[in-house]
């Protein structure tokens, strides 16, 4: 199965649009078939992913496309039209756990465009005159524009998008052209507190479900990252909604919780991995050899970890934790508190503020690191509450106190990696006084940040 990130921008044209004169060499005209594919439910087109059977002159073609940070990442692989590969279907085992995928959709695609050069940055710039068939008939016609990323900056895309909003073409949201033929209800406007709260949490169900496929790939380390924080947004959230709702959700935070700690071990390894490849990339001779060496042991660490993360996903608990996730949201009885967003809010800030203001002058490491899982809370509750100045300030004091509990990880990671060899002892040291200063400077701004969030606030 092959795999490439996906760097694009999306445009529409009214019927009849020709493409600028962008001075590329002219691609060659394609007219392809795609039979898209999904569960009853949409389980897939919800979530963002797009999985479908592309056929062109007489090859058949099987493409998932999944989220990727700022990209989208494409997997394909040959195949028939039975079923989706074993080893996409096998990403797609949350999605499947209610039965295969059918056709929903197919799309017929006139190609055509340009290879252009915009800073030494290459893209196809290509215009498709789609047409949404049912069986031989054309239900539906639109015209869609791509500026695709082939080699060179990202960035550059936009360059190339607005000349084709200068020639009449307008830009999209991204939204893949299934999503748009599908018409999928969005879902109603929340209404009242408990609904922004139900709302909020089922947007972090389908962001598990969203970064499932591509924590199982491993691929993208941001996948894990992703799935992670949905799980303890959600957690948190539960918690800071606790006035709203009379529900007893013990049990349910507690399936949250087990499920963020098998993901947790695999990314607190990726960040401790990144940071000390990145610390010790600038060692020479026997030091470099040294670190290269304590890379191996917890590259092997996280091997475990994903191992073990992997059988969760796989196991009955995590599919009855998905299968459950929706019924409780629903199921959140309203209280008879007169409470809103804006309270709950303020509330999780004034815990913030206490905790701070009991704080000493030279604080132990554990209480920063309690600092900073108050202040992501504070960050949640303001963004349930539509508070976007106050979110961007408690994300930079969320962003302080993390580098400084990375430090404080990656030292007690390196004084047991030392220990255990004496041979690494020496640039397990060298790499702790490094970590140790990065914890100093920490510890000098994050009250700065506080002030200033709590600026925002006042």
């Amino acid at each position: 199965m092959e795999a490439a990130a996906e760097y694009e921008r999306k445009l529409e044209a009214p019927e009849g649009f020709e493409l600028p004169d962008l001075g590329g060499e002219p691609l060659e005209p394609r007219v392809f078939t795609s039979v898209y594919y999904d569960t009853d439910e949409r389980s897939l087109a919800r979530a963002g992913l797009t999985l479908r059977r592309r056929t062109e002159r007489g090859r058949s073609l099987w493409q998932l496309k999944l989220p990727s940070a700022d990209s989208r990442l494409e997997l394909e692989e040959a195949g028939g039209p039975a079923a989706p590969p074993s080893s996409m279907a096998n990403l797609l085992t949350a999605h499947l756990r209610h039965g295969p995928v059918a056709p929903v959709a197919e799309l017929r695609t006139r190609r055509t465009g340009s290879l252009v050069d915009r800073g030494g940055t290459t893209a196809e710039v290509t215009i498709d005159d789609v047409a949404v068939m049912d069986a031989l008939r054309v239900v539906e016609e639109f015209v869609e524009l791509e500026v695709e990323l082939k080699d060179g900056k990202p960035k550059q895309l936009d360059v190339i998008a607005g000349e084709l909003e200068d020639a009449g073409a307008r830009r999209t949201d991204g939204t893949p052209k299934l999503f748009r033929v599908l018409r999928l209800v969005p879902d109603a406007p929340p209404d009242g507190p408990l609904a922004a709260l139900r709302a909020r949490l089922r947007d972090q169900l389908r962001e598990v479900l969203a970064h499932d496929p591509g924590t199982r790939l491993g691929r993208d380390p941001e996948s894990v990252h992703d799935m992670r924080v949905a799980v303890r947004r959600s957690r948190a959230l539960l918690r800071a909604g606790e006035p709203l709702y009379t529900n007893d959700v013990t049990t349910f935070a507690g399936e949250l919780k087990w499920i963020g700690e098998k993901l947790g071990a695999v990314r607190d390894l990726d960040v401790l991995i990144e940071r000390l490849r990145g610390e010790s990339s600038d060692l020479t001779g026997e030091d470099e050899k040294s670190a290269k060496t304590l890379l191996r042991t917890l590259e092997r660490r996280r091997t475990a970890a994903r191992t073990a993360l992997l059988k969760a996903l796989g196991s009955d608990r995590y599919f009855a934790l998905l299968d459950r996730f929706d019924a409780e949201v629903t199921g959140l009885a309203p209280s008879e508190d007169d409470v809103s967003l804006d309270d709950i809010a303020a509330r999780q800030l004034k815990k913030l503020r206490k905790r701070v203001k009991a704080t000493p002058d030279d604080p132990a490491d554990d209480e920063l690191h309690s600092l900073r899982k108050k202040g992501k809370r504070v960050r949640y509750a303001y963004e349930l509450a539509g508070n976007d100045a106050v979110v961007k300030q408690a994300k930079k004091f969320q962003d302080v106190l993390g580098e400084h509990q990375d430090a404080v990880v990656a030292e007690e990671a390196l004084r047991a990696l030392g220990a255990a060899s004496p041979d690494r002892a020496v640039v397990a040291g060298r790499l702790i006084e490094r970590e140790r200063a990065h914890r100093r400077d920490a510890r000098k701004v994050w009250r700065k940040a506080w002030k200033r969030l709590a600026r925002t606030t006042t």
